[in-house]
């Protein structure tokens, strides 16, 4: 099978360098118009500059692709609403949006400010936001859309520093989770990535061996699935150093002790209760929901 992007338009934020640069660079060689968003500031988001992005518009070029450069801030609802309304007016359309633009401001959940949790947060969270809104009535309105968000390890499982970027991270699977209900029958997916790649943000904390296995452009096959026309939805994909593998939310069997319980029901029980070995997935809220009445006879 040959994925392709002709005719399409995509729109990638963070693309200056690292993952979003090897994304764009990719969506473009397989045929998409790219707008190529960075605001070209410091890895923690301090800063900014035009040139990262058109670099890469200028090596898209070269190579005989169709791309235009975008500097606006997607912290900025403005500004991410320009970075979409570029697409729109350029090709007259948006069908891929990558959300990768990021910071980091690590410290201890101790020795952090509001200021960076709260800084971090509208970068990773209130950036993909932004922009999947910008974009959403567009992709509604034509049937068609594909948005990738960008989730990480540190927020799936945690890491240590990283209280902010963790929540954030986190929360954009929460996102996905409803927009893919919500955007199902318009032909809209949504998923996510979660990358484990070298970049400016990871060059400083990982040995030189490690970070030449993890090249970026080992994340962007996936990246290119989860965009494409055969796209699942609602999918999460963890990449890095040729390694893939699909993460999930999952809920063990669990237990109906009935109703009436004190925490000591819940303490004798909880070997049941966190008996993992029958765990499964489920495709949303509501789902749980009749579960639970299923098991206590009441659905």
């Amino acid at each position: 099978m040959s994925i392709r992007y002709d005719g399409k338009v995509a729109v990638v934020t963070g693309a200056g360098g690292g993952l979003g640069r090897c994304h764009a660079l990719e969506l473009a060689r397989r045929g998409a118009k790219v707008v190529v968003n960075d605001l070209g500031g410091a890895v923690d988001g301090s800063g900014g500059s035009s040139e990262a992005a058109l670099a890469v518009v200028d090596e898209i070029k070269k190579a005989g692709g169709e791309a235009m450069a975008n500097g606006s801030s997607v912290s900025d609802p403005a500004g991410a609403q320009k970075i979409i309304q570029d697409a729109v007016d350029a090709y007259g359309r948006i069908d891929i949006l990558i959300n990768n633009a990021g910071i980091l401001r690590d410290r201890t959940f101790k020795k952090m400010t509001l200021e960076d949790f709260r800084l971090v947060c509208d970068v990773h969270l209130m950036g993909s936001v932004n922009c999947t809104r910008a974009a959403w009535e567009t992709m509604i309105a034509q049937g068609y859309g594909r948005i990738v968000m960008t989730t990480s390890s540190s927020g799936l499982y945690g890491n240590f520093g990283q209280s902010n970027y963790g929540a954030a991270k986190l929360a954009l699977v929460g996102l996905m989770n409803t927009l893919k209900l919500e955007g199902a029958k318009y032909n809209v997916r949504v998923n996510t990535i979660a990358p484990v790649a070298a970049t400016r943000m990871t060059e400083d904390i990982m040995p030189k061996e490690a970070l030449e296995a993890l090249r970026p452009e080992l994340v962007t096959p996936a990246v290119l699935f989860l965009c494409s026309e055969d796209a699942p939805d609602g999918a999460i994909i963890e990449a890095g150093a040729g390694y893939y593998g699909r993460v999930q939310i999952v809920e063990s069997a669990g237990v109906h002790l009935g109703s009436s319980v004190s925490a000591e029901d819940v303490a004798d029980n909880w070997a049941k209760i966190s008996d993992m070995s029958e765990a499964k997935p489920h495709k949303s809220g509501g789902e749980v929901t009749l579960k639970i009445f299923g098991m206590s006879g009441e659905g």
